[in-house]
């Protein structure tokens, strides 16, 4: 999936994608341990689309953290 695709989901639907992947990558793992997958590249494209998902998630984390007002800090 592209990146561009993440965007327009939700923080919320991105942590549920996010677990969906894991899950995923966790059966692709299996599946080529035991070598019933026909091609491991899947495990690099489900990887990758963790990644960008973190990266997504982080992000907006941070966004939502600098809008914020700071407090100020008074030194005497």
């Amino acid at each position: 999936m592209k990146a561009a695709d993440f965007k327009d989901l939700s923080l919320e639907e991105l942590r549920k994608r996010l677990v969906d992947e894991q899950e995923n990558l966790g059966n692709l793992r299996f599946q080529l341990a035991t070598s019933q997958l026909e091609s491991p590249i899947k495990v690099r494209t489900v990887r990758r689309d963790i990644a960008r998902i973190k990266t997504l998630i982080r992000r907006r984390e941070i966004e939502g953290e600098s809008t914020t007002p700071k407090q100020e800090v008074k030194t005497t």
